[in-house]
C-alpha cells in the first residue's frame, strides 16, 4: 500500500452548507473494539493524530462521487466527505464499506436514504417494486413525467428510486432531445413541463446524475430547458449569455484540454446555481447541497492543476511584467490572478500555504507593485484585490518583501508607498478603494501579528522602516491642508479661528480622516516611534487645525486623535500639549459649538472628564489656570467645576507639605535645599507660563523633552554634580541658578516614570492665587535660611554628596516632600 494511495482531506459540511477542511491524512479501515465494529480511521500527516473515527454503519447510506470522493451522513445535521488523492484508494476503502454492507462495489449509494416515518411502509413494500416505473419519454407523457417528478421530492426514499431509474435508462438525454423538438415545434407548454423536469431532477441532489447533466453535450440544452420558467412572460436568455456575452478568455493557451473543460464546466454550474435557478426555500435549502460540493470539489481541482503547471504560471507573470505588454492584455492577467486567488480560497490551509508560496516565488509582489501604479481603474481595483489576499494570507510575507526592496531602491517606488499613494489618490467621490487598502496598510502595521523570532525582531525593524521611509508619505496631505494655518499663527500669536485653512471639499475631508484613523491606530500601538514623530513635525497642533473643518466627522476625528493620546497618560505628551498650549483649538470649538446638543460636545466633554477622573494633574492645572473663566459658565455637566475642585485640592496638598518642611527637616542642608526648590521652581514655572502664552513651540523648545530629560539615572546624577561643581563657590550669591539645576533635575525624575511634574507645576503656578500663604511662608524659611547663611558655603563640600542626593532621589519619605 503506498501512502499516496491512501491519502486524503476530510470534509465536513457546516451549518451555511460549505465544506470545511479538517485536515489531510491517511486512511485506514480497521476493527474498532470500542465501536464494536469495523471503522475508518484517518490520522493526520503532519503530527499523527486521530482526524476522523467513524463506524462503517450497515444502515448508513455511503456514497462515490466523482471516482476519488466518500460521501455520508452521520447525524441528521453532520455530512462528510472523504477526498481521494488516488482513485485506487478511493476503489479500495469503497469495497471495505460495501463488504461491510453486504454490497457490490460496482454500487455508487450503498442504501437507500429510509425517512424513519417510512421505514415500516418500506418493509411491507414488495420486493417487485424496488424501482419507479417511468413513463415512456414522448411529447404526451411529459406532464405526467413532471408530475411523477415534483411529487418524489417530499420522500427520500422516492427520490432515491426515481434517481436511479433516471440513471439506468439513460432518460436524462432522451428528455433534452424532447426539448430540442418542442423549442422547434415552438410548444410552451411542453417546455413549461421540461422546466419543472429538470428543475424537480436538480433537486434530487445526486452527484450521478450531475454529472451526465453537466457534461459537455447535455448542459447547453439543460439551461435551455431552465429558461421556460411558467412564472415568466417571456423566456430568460441565458444560453445566449453563456455562448455570445460571457467570453472565455485564455490569458495563456491552456494546452491540457481536462482542465479547459473543466474551468468551462464550473462557470456554467456556478452560474445555474447563482442565476438560473430561483433562491431555495427554507423546506429546499438542502436540495442542492450536491451541487454545492460539485462546485467546491471542481474548483480545488482547478487549481490544483494550474499550480502544477509552472511553465503555465511562469509564462502569466513574465506578460504581467513585460512592459511590450498592451494594456489589454495585462488587464486580462490581472483579471486571471484575481480569479485565480478567489478560487484559492477552497483549498484547505496547507495546500493554500503551498499556493500563495509559489505566488511569492514566482514575483507576484514585483508584479503588484508595477501593476498598482497603472492608470487603468479596473487593473488597479484587481490588483488591489489580488494584495488583499496576500496581506489577509501573511503580513509577514508582505513586510520582509518590502524590507527588502527598501535597499535596493528610493522610497517613492516602494510597495507600501505605492499603495498609500493609490490611497491619497482615489478617485472615487466614496474613497471606497481608499477605505479598503487603508485596512489592508492597517494589517501591515499591526503588531499583533508580527512576529518575535530569537534572533530577529520583526516588529521594531519593520517599524523604524515605515516611520523612516513611508510615514511622511502618509501623512503628507494631512500636513499640506493645516500647513498654513501655522505660518500665520507663527506670525500673529493667538491668530484668530477665521484665519486657519480648513479642507472643506468632502473628498480631501474623507481622506483626511482615513489618515487621522491609521495615526490614532498608530498612537495606540506604536508607542515611542509614533511619539517621537508627533513632537518632530508638531503634529497635534496641525491635527488640531481640523477641528474647525466644517465637516464634524473630520473635527471627530482630530478629537479622537488627542483623546487617544491623553488616554495614554504619558508624561511626555502631557508636557507637549502644556507648552504647546493645544487646548486651545478645543475649547474654541467647544464655545463655537454653543448650546448644541451633538457628539461633538459629548467627545470634547468625555475628554475633559476623563482627565479629571484619571486624575491627570498636570493637565488639569493648565486648564483650570488658562480656561476655567471661559468654561465656568458651563453647568450642564460638574466636570469643570470638578476640575476645578481636584486643582484647589491639590494647590492644598502642596500648601501643606510645604508648610510641613521645617519642622521635619532639621538639617540646615535640607533648609537650603526646601528654600531653593519653592523658589526656583516658581521662577522656572513663571518663565513656563510666558511660553505658554505663544502659540508654537519653537524648535529649541520642542526639544527640551529629549534634552532636559536624561533617560537614566546616572546621566542625572552627571548632570547635576557638573552643575553644582560650576556653582559650589558663589552659592550664596547665585541661590537662584542653584534652584534652577534643582528644578531641572527633579524633572529628570519625571521623565522616568516619577509624577513630579504633575505637582510641580500645580505647586509654582498656584502662588499668585494663594498670595497670603505663600507670602508668610517665604518669610519663615527666608528667615531660617538667613540666620544661618554662614554656614552654606561649607555644607556644600560634603565628601558624601553623592550618597545624599542619591537618598533624596529614592527615599520613600523625602521624595513626595520635594516632587510630589
Amino acid at each position: 500500500m503506498s501512502d499516496t494511495r491512501r491519502r486524503v482531506k476530510v470534509y465536513t459540511l457546516n451549518e451555511d452548507r460549505q465544506w470545511d477542511d479538517r485536515g489531510t491524512g491517511h486512511v485506514s479501515s480497521t476493527y474498532v473494539e470500542r465501536l464494536k465494529g469495523m471503522s475508518l480511521l484517518v490520522r493526520a500527516e503532519s503530527d499523527g493524530s486521530l482526524l476522523l473515527e467513524s463506524k462503517i454503519n450497515p444502515n448508513t447510506a455511503y456514497q462515490k462521487q466523482q471516482d476519488t470522493l466518500i460521501v455520508w451522513s452521520e447525524a441528521e445535521n453532520y455530512d462528510l466527505a472523504l477526498s481521494f488523492q488516488e482513485k485506487a484508494g478511493c476503489d479500495e476503502i469503497w469495497e471495505k464499506i460495501c463488504q461491510v454492507q453486504g454490497k457490490d462495489p460496482s454500487v455508487e449509494v450503498t442504501q437507500d436514504l429510509i425517512d424513519e416515518s417510512e421505514e415500516e411502509r418500506f418493509e411491507e413494500m414488495p420486493e417487485t417494486s424496488h424501482l419507479i416505473d417511468l413513463p415512456t419519454c414522448e411529447l404526451n407523457k411529459l406532464e405526467e413525467i413532471a408530475d411523477l417528478v415534483t411529487s418524489v421530492l417530499s420522500s427520500p426514499i422516492r427520490r432515491e428510486k426515481l434517481a436511479l431509474a433516471l440513471e439506468n435508462e439513460g432518460y436524462i438525454k432522451k428528455l433534452l432531445q424532447l426539448f430540442q423538438v418542442c423549442e422547434n415545434l415552438e410548444n410552451t407548454e411542453g417546455l413549461h413541463h421540461l422546466y419543472e423536469i429538470i428543475r424537480g431532477i436538480l433537486f434530487l441532489n445526486k452527484a450521478t446524475l450531475f454529472e451526465v447533466m453537466f457534461s459537455d453535450e447535455c448542459i447547453m440544452d439543460v439551461v435551455g430547458c431552465l429558461e421556460y420558467d411558467p412564472a415568466l412572460a417571456q423566456p430568460k436568455r441565458h444560453r445566449e449569455f453563456l455562448t455570445k456575452t460571457a467570453k472565455f478568455k485564455e490569458v495563456i493557451p491552456i494546452t491540457d484540454s481536462e482542465l479547459r473543460q473543466k474551468i468551462h464546466q464550473t462557470y456554467r454550474v456556478q452560474y445555474i446555481q447563482d442565476i438560473i435557478l430561483p433562491t431555495p426555500s427554507v423546506f429546499e435549502e438542502n436540495f442542492l447541497s450536491t451541487l454545492t460540493s460539485f462546485i467546491f470539489f471542481n474548483k480545488v481541482e482547478i487549481v490544483s492543476m494550474l499550480q502544477e503547471d509552472e511553465k503555465f504560471l511562469s509564462e502569466v507573470f513574465a506578460q504581467l511584467t513585460d512592459e511590450a505588454t498592451d494594456d489589454d492584455k495585462r488587464r486580462e492577467l490581472v483579471n486571471f490572478f484575481k480569479e485565480f486567488c478567489a478560487f484559492s480560497q477552497t483549498l484547505q490551509p496547507q495546500n493554500r500555504d503551498a499556493f500563495f508560496k509559489t505566488l511569492a516565488k514566482l514575483g507576484i509582489l514585483p508584479a503588484l507593485e508595477i501593476v498598482m501604479g497603472m492608470d487603468d481603474l479596473q487593473v488597479r481595483s484587481a490588483a488591489t484585490d489580488i494584495f488583499s489576499y496576500l496581506v489577509e494570507f501573511s503580513p509577514s510575507m508582505v513586510r520582509e518583501f518590502v524590507m527588502q526592496e527598501a535597499q535596493q531602491s528610493d522610497d517613492d517606488i516602494l510597495l507600501i508607498n505605492v499603495v498609500i499613494e493609490q490611497m491619497i489618490c482615489d478617485t472615487d467621490p466614496e474613497l471606497g478603494g481608499a477605505v479598503q487598502l487603508m485596512g489592508l496598510l492597517r494589517t501591515l502595521i499591526d503588531p499583533e501579528n508580527m512576529l518575535a523570532t530569537a534572533n530577529k525582531t520583526e516588529k521594531s525593524e519593520f517599524l523604524n522602516f515605515f516611520y523612516n521611509h513611508c510615514m511622511h508619505v502618509l501623512t503628507a496631505p494631512l500636513l499640506a491642508n493645516t500647513s498654513e494655518d501655522k505660518c500665520e499663527k507663527d506670525e500673529i500669536v493667538g491668530a484668530n479661528k477665521s484665519n486657519t485653512v480648513c479642507p472643506d471639499n468632502y473628498q480631501t475631508a474623507q481622506l483626511l480622516a482615513l489618515i487621522l484613523e491609521l495615526l490614532t491606530f498608530c498612537v495606540e500601538h506604536h508607542t515611542y516611534h509614533i511619539k517621537n514623530y508627533i513632537m518632530n513635525k508638531d503634529l497635534l497642533r496641525r491635527v488640531l487645525v481640523l477641528m474647525n473643518s466644517k465637516h464634524t466627522f473630520l473635527a471627530l476625528c482630530a478629537l479622537r486623535f488627542m483623546r487617544r493620546i491623553i488616554g495614554l497618560k504619558d508624561e511626555f505628551y502631557n508636557r507637549y500639549i502644556t507648552k504647546g498650549n493645544l487646548f486651545e483649538p478645543v475649547i474654541n470649538a467647544l464655545l463655537d459649538n454653543g448650546t448644541r446638543y451633538n457628539l461633538l460636545n459629548s467627545a470634547v466633554i468625555e475628554l475633559f472628564e476623563f482627565i479629571r477622573v484619571e486624575d491627570i494633574k498636570s493637565l488639569t492645572a493648565h486648564i483650570v489656570e488658562n480656561f476655567y473663566k471661559a468654561l465656568e459658565s458651563i453647568e450642564y455637566v460638574q466636570t469643570f467645576k470638578g476640575l476645578k475642585t481636584k486643582y484647589e485640592q491639590e494647590k492644598d496638598r502642596q500648601n501643606q507639605k510645604l508648610n510641613s518642611v521645617p519642622s521635619i527637616l532639621r538639617s540646615n542642608r535640607f533648609r537650603r535645599d526646601a528654600r531653593t526648590l519653592e523658589e526656583d521652581e516658581e521662577m522656572w514655572f513663571n518663565e513656563d507660563e510666558e511660553e505658554e502664552g505663544e502659540a508654537v513651540v519653537p524648535p529649541g523648545e520642542k526639544s527640551k523633552p529629549e534634552d532636559d530629560f536624561p533617560d537614566s539615572y546616572e546621566k542625572f546624577m552627571e548632570t547635576k554634580k557638573a552643575k553644582e561643581s560650576e556653582d559650589k563657590e558663589n552659592l550664596p550669591k547665585r541661590t537662584p541658578s542653584g534652584g534652577f539645576k534643582f528644578t531641572f533635575s527633579h524633572s529628570a525624575s519625571a521623565a522616568n516614570g516619577a509624577n513630579s511634574t504633575n505637582s510641580k507645576s500645580v505647586a509654582a503656578q498656584t502662588t499668585p492665587a494663594s498670595s497670603n500663604g505663600s507670602s508668610s511662608k517665604n518669610t519663615s524659611l527666608t528667615t531660617s535660611v538667613t540666620a544661618t547663611k554662614g554656614s552654606l558655603v561649607g555644607l556644600v563640600d560634603y565628601p558624601d554628596d553623592e550618597e545624599e542626593e542619591e537618598e533624596e532621589e529614592t527615599s520613600p519619605r523625602k521624595r513626595p516632600r520635594l516632587g510630589s
